[in-house]
């Protein structure tokens, strides 16, 4: 099944799959504290502006608390900046699903994201016909297609290179590259697995 990119949330842990037919030749690079999707040096030029995005950030709110943001696009870094000035986690969420909108493409993409706590996770998607953010207590995933509302998920890995490498293997099509991140109490681990590097 094609079910496209796609989040799993939980308290403590979360990740991200870019699962693509038209733009696999892309890889997740590591920026101090942000993981970014972006093109391998022999991708074919594009314009297309849903190939690059931040798909996880760390985060630290005003109280000290550190999230993890992750997701499939440019909204990412809104959500990850509500976080950073004390928005609650629904509210950075819907707030920046809202403004973004869904993907202006051929297929109407969603646009999902997450935001894990160290005893906290909320997950979210705006397609073309609702926005969806809901708190979850158990591994729930939201992707761009099949699967476009949350419904649980199960996720075993409990360390961030773990989950990415667990749902880079996910038994769904056309995998190219994951990210993971583990939240607790002393702070956020973000790790990626590009499979063949």
């Amino acid at each position: 099944m094609y079910v496209g990119r796609f989040v799993v949330v939980a308290p403590g842990t979360g990740g991200y799959r870019v699962s693509s037919r038209s733009f696999p030749n892309r890889r997740v690079r590591d920026r101090g504290g942000t993981l970014t999707v972006g093109p391998t040096p022999d991708a074919p030029d594009t314009d297309n502006p849903y190939v690059s995005y931040n798909c996880a950030r760390a985060v630290e709110t005003p109280t000290g608390e550190p999230l993890a943001a992750l997701g499939n696009g440019s909204h990412v870094d809104p959500i990850a900046e509500k976080l950073e000035r004390g928005y609650p986690a629904r509210d950075a969420l819907a707030s920046a699903l809202l403004a973004l909108d869904f993907e202006k493409d051929d297929y109407d993409t969603p646009r999902v994201a997450g935001v894990v706590g160290a005893e906290s996770a909320t997950i979210g998607t705006v397609r073309r016909d609702a926005l969806l953010v809901e708190t979850v207590e158990e591994p729930t995933v939201v992707a761009t297609y099949e699967t476009d509302s949350p419904e649980p998920y199960d996720l075993t890995a409990t360390d961030a290179e773990s989950v990415a490498t667990e749902l880079l293997g996910a038994d769904l099509e056309h995998p190219v590259c994951a990210a993971g991140a583990t939240v607790d109490h002393g702070g956020v681990s973000l790790a990626f697995d590009n499979a063949d590097d």
